[in-house]
């Protein structure tokens, strides 16, 4: 059986994960990382003129996964082309304990970004040192770009008709360098399986912690998340740059809104009782709502069911109907569908992969 492709989210140039046959899949598309005595090894490359605040973005997040018993479930190591020390954009330089021999044993290769792309950036060529260390990455290794880090990949061809995103303020230079990646500018991450990239800043972070609930559920990610202090979970489908992201403060908002809507999601909602409590017309709040959003109410809401309806399958015995009636969908089949849609299987196949770690972690926190 050869590679077969599946789209998520809202629409075919947003997430597509590819997947081979013979692979254990989880309920995102990708490899399961598999429980064993060795933590996921992931290397990140360092380039002359990193970005520190990406630099640090992978070893903050997947240093806090942690199993039950607290072992760390990833092992980040810092490394550079030729194992020498790199200057920062803040105006110092650092010292690695790695060189390019890090990418051979890595299982996950991020590339942060960084200011001195040089004729990365100029005529899409990578410099040799930097393409030898590249070829040192195994086949089918999980490789990752923050911002910019996305042009040493593309310039390396490997993505090459693949989807792919970056910082929006670099999308059209991206687009003319490499016309044969399949390129969005209008989302935060996009997950291709063994590919994902992710658009500037705090993307990053968004990025490594789906890659966490994708190795280990979303409770797992969710701590993460609280002991990092940042949002646990924002759709990789959402607008990177949302042009009016705090209205003017004698400008009606939809954030009460939402937070309503929060507490009322086992219910049916429809457009107009939201725009209601908002006070505004149904037109007035669908455009208010998607410039604060990034997307539209009906987006907004059926992801955030989907998100009840995972905690539910990870942390609880209650069947399909009842998780789906608590989540809102109102039945199994609806349930069934928007899974598929947005996680990529069924809800039986998501707590198959993730309910007997959310309940061994709850066992280990109650000793």
């Amino acid at each position: 059986m050869g590679a077969s492709e599946r789209n998520t989210g809202r629409g075919a140039d947003q997430t597509t994960v590819r997947r081979q046959a013979g692979d254990e899949w989880d309920a995102h598309g990708g490899c399961v990382v598999p429980p064993g005595p060795d933590p996921h090894r992931v290397a990140v490359l360092a380039l002359d003129g990193v970005m520190t605040f990406e630099l640090g973005i992978p070893a903050r997040i997947f240093n806090s996964a942690r199993s039950p018993d607290g072992a760390a479930l990833y092992e980040v190591v810092v490394c550079t082309p030729d194992g020498g020390p790199v200057r920062t954009e803040a105006g110092f330089s650092i010292d690695v304990a790695h060189g390019p021999e890090a990418l051979e044993s890595a299982d996950t290769v991020v590339v942060p970004p960084t200011h001195r792309l040089g004729g990365i950036a100029g005529e899409g060529l990578l410099p040799a040192p930097l393409a030898e260390a590249l070829a040192r990455i195994r086949p089918g290794t999980r490789t990752v770009s923050i911002c910019t880090g996305a042009f040493v990949l593309a310039a390396a061809g490997l993505l090459d008709g693949r989807p792919a995103t970056t910082h929006w303020a670099e999308a059209e230079h991206f687009r003319r360098l490499f016309p044969r990646v399949r390129f969005d500018e209008d989302v935060l991450f996009v997950d291709d399986g063994d590919l994902l990239s992710s658009a500037g800043a705090a993307a990053g972070v968004d990025v490594c912690l789906h890659l966490v609930r994708r190795d280990h559920g979303s409770a797992l990610a969710n701590q993460v998340a609280r002991r990092c202090i940042v949002p646990p979970w924002r759709d990789g489908g959402q607008a990177q740059y949302i042009e009016r992201p705090v209205p003017e403060p004698t400008t009606a908002t939809t954030a009460p809104t939402r937070a309503w809507a929060l507490e009322r999601l086992d219910r049916p909602l429809t457009l107009g009782e939201l725009a209601a409590h908002a006070r505004m017309s149904v037109r007035t709040f669908t455009r208010r709502f998607r410039d604060e959003a990034g997307v539209t109410p009906g987006q907004w809401l059926t992801a955030q069911r989907v998100e009840i309806a995972k905690q539910l399958l990870e942390t609880s015995d209650l069947p399909i109907d009842l998780v789906a009636d608590r989540a809102g969908f109102g039945s199994a089949n609806s349930l069934r569908q928007h899974m598929r849609e947005l996680v990529g299987v069924p809800p039986g196949a998501y707590r198959r992969t993730f309910h007997a770690a959310a309940v061994s972690g709850r066992a280990a926190a109650g000793r």
